[in-house]
């Protein structure tokens, strides 16, 4: 509970203060920080999807800056050698001000992506925006069938249904690539599933249908029960390493990743950076309350 009261207080506080909390969950400030980050991890044996912060924009501007950063950082870490794809916030392109707008950017970003063979995976944001980005995920997918992917969240009631549906979008055989997670965004209760127990259960459902359905899965989560019982499944079925990779945040659960890595499984760390860093902190605080407590500490007790 008190941790929870300090979660709920911290995104009140100075951002000093939430940089203590941030710096190990964010690669930093600038792309040389993600690339720095992406490197160390690559060294590891572990590769990235690469994320700039910041969303829910509210000008065309922005929009368009944001495209433009996307660009150059797709191409400077291709360049670059760093081994990973991109992930993409639809409101970061305009889709809550204008849907054509932000396909239009988006689809500027992937062609880019087609150019330097590498792959964009669209993130899914808070239930308003679901249908809008199910609509532009098919929309890019029939066109660059190996170059788009789409987040999946297992917490969303209606998820098991949008599989379901876009089992008719395969483009010659490719495999429809999805990130499966379970939800961080605050939802009402007849949106999404509440109880801890079952959003495992629909995400491991979820992973089965996947799985049977010759769908390419991310396993996104830090949940250890999950990555067991994604082995387990894995093994008890025979599904071969082509068709999914682990997927964790960068900075989260680093001794969990490591032993995934180590029985031999593809590992891939979502790494963010950029200015617009306090809104996906406090995000984390909201997912993670027992971490607040660390902050504290580190107030008075340096290192």
């Amino acid at each position: 509970m008190l941790n929870k009261l300090i979660a709920s207080a911290l995104p009140y506080m100075p951002k000093k203060l939430i940089w203590i909390f941030s710096k190990r969950y964010i690669a930093g400030e600038t792309i040389e920080d993600g690339l720095n980050a992406s490197r160390e991890l690559n060294r590891q044996g572990v590769e990235v999807t690469v994320d700039l912060l910041g969303e829910f924009i509210s000008t065309i501007e922005q929009a368009e800056e944001n495209r433009n950063k996307y660009i150059e950082i797709i191409e400077r870490f291709t360049s670059e050698g760093i081994k990973g794809n991109f992930s993409v916030k639809p409101t970061m392109f305009g889709l809550l001000i204008d849907k054509d707008v932000c396909y239009t950017n988006i689809e500027a970003v992937i062609l880019k992506a087609v150019e330097k063979k590498t792959f964009i995976r669209i993130d899914m944001e808070d239930s308003q925006c679901v249908d809008s980005e199910l609509e532009m995920y098919r929309k890019l997918q029939q066109k660059y069938p190996a170059n788009v992917g789409l987040v999946i969240q297992a917490y969303l009631r209606r998820t098991k249904n949008d599989l379901i549906n876009m089992g008719d979008i395969h483009v010659n055989g490719t495999p429809l690539n999805f990130r499966l997670c379970k939800g961080i965004y605050i939802e009402p209760k007849h949106v999404a599933f509440k109880a801890y127990d079952e959003i495992r259960e629909h995400y491991l459902d979820d992973l089965i249908y996947m799985l049977e359905h010759n769908m390419y899965v991310g396993i996104a989560t830090h949940d250890k029960f999950l990555v067991d019982n994604a082995i387990q499944i894995i093994k008890e079925k025979n599904i071969d390493k082509t068709k999914y990779e682990f997927q964790m945040l960068y900075g989260v659960t680093p001794e969990l990743r490591s032993s995934i890595v180590k029985q031999g499984y593809k590992m891939r760390v979502y790494v963010p950076f950029g200015k617009d860093w306090f809104g996906y902190s406090t995000r984390r605080l909201k997912e993670n309350p027992k971490m607040a407590s660390h902050i504290i500490k580190a107030l008075f007790f340096r290192g």
